[in-house]
């Protein structure tokens, strides 16, 4: 186990969604009340509506699924729900029920009123969220990485929009759709071979093990290179690798190209190239320096990134030791209810008043609205 611990506060803030044990969410249709489409899910195969649960008047998240149009396996969604009712932590997103209506399959969660780091990033933060949020994001990940990997399961889709972020700053990671089990029949593998069958959107988290499918296979630790890449796309806005084609960036991490955060320190180890985007003033090169290398992260954060991402599995740190990074030492005493004013001016969704209720709209304008954020009405992802 980690020597990091949460503090009796973080501790009353992590258990949010526990708290709630009395509560019961049954799976019957009529207890829940959609309102909106605020995300998509499994590559946009997937709808997450915002709703209520009628019996308690309580926001909840409902993902959706057609069966019908479904264009891959059942067990694909039914391993991922099983998975999870598996597990219990606080830093993993945890399902309320299931049930199926009509031809489609309706999955109850807790609402993540902050949307995941994607959609902030989207939302407000273009040029990569503030340093102590990233710690605050990355301590909870890291502690559901830890979680996870002591059961055996590697996650294998590590990466910003697969991050929640609660009303009161609780961090928990989902998307255990891609992830594979260790343990098989009564013995842990100490290296796979499996290669995700769906992971065409996971691609650039991908560790260059993963990618290369040799006879080395890959270990737990594929996983920590995909936070170092989640490291960079919350501190640039941005995940490396993400301006190339597949091919071309699977040909980068083999050949041995190493990610780094982009800000002032390292402005001379990056080629800025013209998008062709003429309505913003100043040159290219300006515009860069100003979004990414007037920024300074700290010493600590560049190394800790750069253990993430260290090409020889051998020498990548385990989730537990990163857990003991000297790089936590700012937040060490901090609850994760510190998260949310690190936010601002993002305010999460919790008043259903504020959200507009045409379900007959196209799902995907509704999207679209919903990220385009308003500092004077409540944020929503």
């Amino acid at each position: 186990m980690s020597l990091l611990k949460n503090s009796k506060s973080d501790q009353k803030v992590s258990n949010e969604m526990s708290n709630q044990v009395g509560i019961q969410y049954l799976p019957i249709c009529h207890h829940y009340e959609l309102s909106v489409v605020i995300g998509k899910g499994h590559s946009g195969s997937s709808s997450i509506f915002l709703a209520k649960h009628l019996p308690t008047a309580s926001l909840i998240a409902i993902k959706k699924i057609n069966v019908e149009v479904w264009d891959r396996e059942l067990s694909y969604i039914q391993n991922e729900i099983i998975l999870t009712q598996q597990l219990s932590h606080p830093n993993i997103l945890q399902l309320h029920c299931s049930f199926v209506k009509g031809h489609e399959l309706w999955i109850v969660m807790p609402l993540m009123a902050f949307g995941s780091c994607r959609d902030l990033i989207h939302a407000y933060f273009n040029s990569g969220l503030p340093e102590q949020a990233i710690l605050f994001i990355l301590r909870d990940v890291l502690l559901a990485v830890e979680y996870i990997h002591q059961r055996g399961i590697i996650h294998r889709g590590i990466k910003a929009s697969h991050v929640l972020i609660s009303k009161n700053g609780q961090v928990c990671l989902t998307g255990l759709h891609n992830s594979y089990n260790t343990i098989q029949n009564g013995k842990k593998l100490r290296k796979v071979h499996d290669f995700p069958i769906h992971s065409v959107d996971c691609l650039q988290s991908f560790s260059p093990e993963l990618l290369h499918q040799n006879l080395a296979g890959y270990n737990f630790k594929s996983d920590i290179y995909s936070i170092g890449i989640l490291i960079c796309e919350l501190a640039n806005g941005q995940s490396p690798f993400s301006d190339m084609p597949a091919t071309q960036m699977l040909l980068e991490k083999l050949n041995g190209t190493k990610p780094k955060l982009a800000d002032s320190t390292t402005v001379g180890d990056f080629i800025i190239d013209d998008d062709g985007n003429d309505d913003q003033p100043g040159t290219t090169q300006e515009r860069a320096d100003v979004i990414f290398f007037k920024r300074t992260f700290s010493q600590n954060l560049h190394e800790f990134t750069s253990e993430c991402l260290e090409l020889d599995v051998v020498k990548r740190p385990s989730a537990t030791q990163l857990l003991n990074h000297s790089v936590f030492k700012s937040i060490k005493n901090r609850p994760s209810s510190s998260l949310p004013s690190l936010l601002q001016p993002v305010t999460p969704l919790t008043d259903l008043a504020k959200v507009p209720r045409d379900l007959s709209a196209e799902e995907d304008d509704f999207t679209r609205k919903m990220s385009e954020v308003s500092m004077q009405e409540d944020w929503t992802f």
